[in-house]
C-alpha cells in the first residue's frame, strides 16, 4: 500500500498545537496557522480538558482544522464516548496500547512511541503499520509527553514507511532545525508555545508557525536547487 511518507521533496510540514484547554487559546491556534488541535483527556495532565469543554473547543474550529483526541491507557467506552461527544477526527495513543487496541475504534489513529537511546524505531513503523502517522517523542521516566525535553533526531529513520509526527521539546528556537534536520510530515507543540501549563501564548504560536513556513522555504529551494 502507498504511504504518505517524509520524502526530501515534501516541503509542506503540518503544525499539530497540543495540549489547547480553552476556546479562546484554540481559536488563536487557528489564526496563527495551526493545522491540527490536540485535546488532552488523560486526567493525571496538567492540561487535560472535560468532555465537555472539549466539545466546545472543537464548535469553534473551521472546517479542515483536525480535532485530535490524546488518550492515555484509557478504558475503550471512555474513548468511544469521548470520540462521539466532542467529535474527533484523529486518535492520538500515547500510552502502552497494542496495534490491535488501536485499531479496534475504526478510526485513524496516531501511536505516540518515547524515543530513547537504543529504540529500534523502525520497529515501530512495522509493528504499526495501520496507523496513519507515528509521532515520536522524548522519553520520560514519568511522564507521559509535555516533558519539553527533546531527543536524539538522529534515531528517526530516513525513510519511513509511515508520515513522521515530530514532538518533544520544540519550540521557536529549535522547531527550524528540527524540520530540516528530520524533514517530518508534521510537528507537535505544546508546552513550547506556553505561558503556563495549559495556557498558550498567541505570540509563541505565531512565532512557531512562522519558523517552520521558513523552514519548509529554505526546503524548497534546496530541492529546486538540486533539480536544476
Amino acid at each position: 500500500m502507498a504511504s504518505i511518507s517524509t520524502a526530501p521533496d515534501q516541503c509542506r510540514v503540518r503544525v499539530k498545537i497540543c495540549g489547547v484547554t480553552s476556546v479562546e487559546d484554540a481559536a488563536a491556534a487557528v489564526r496563527c496557522g495551526a493545522d491540527a488541535i490536540g485535546l488532552n483527556f488523560f486526567e493525571p495532565s496538567p492540561r487535560y480538558v472535560h468532555p465537555d469543554r472539549a466539545r466546545e473547543i472543537a464548535r469553534v474550529l473551521p472546517p479542515f482544522i483536525s480535532r485530535v483526541g490524546v488518550f492515555v491507557n484509557a478504558p475503550d467506552r471512555y474513548v468511544e464516548q469521548v470520540t462521539g461527544l466532542v467529535g474527533l477526527d484523529l486518535l492520538q495513543f500515547h500510552g502502552d496500547e497494542t496495534p490491535a487496541q488501536c485499531e479496534r475504534f475504526g478510526r485513524a489513529y496516531l501511536k505516540s512511541i518515547a524515543v530513547r537511546p537504543g529504540s529500534d524505531v523502525e520497529a515501530v513503523f512495522e509493528a504499526y503499520s495501520s496507523a496513519s502517522g507515528v509521532m515520536l517523542d522524548a522519553w520520560h521516566e514519568q511522564l507521559r509527553g509535555g516533558s519539553g525535553e527533546t531527543f536524539d533526531w538522529s534515531l528517526v529513520p530516513g525513510n519511513p514507511s509511515l508520515p513522521i509526527v515530530l514532538a518533544g521539546g520544540l519550540n521557536v528556537d529549535n522547531v527550524s532545525r528540527a524540520v530540516t534536520q528530520v524533514r517530518p510530515f508534521a510537528v507537535d507543540v505544546c508546552g513550547g508555545v506556553e505561558l503556563s501549563r495549559g495556557v498558550k501564548d498567541v505570540g509563541k504560536m505565531a512565532a512557531f508557525v512562522h519558523a517552520v513556513r521558513e523552514a519548509e522555504m529554505s526546503l524548497r529551494v534546496h530541492t529546486e536547487a538540486k533539480s536544476e
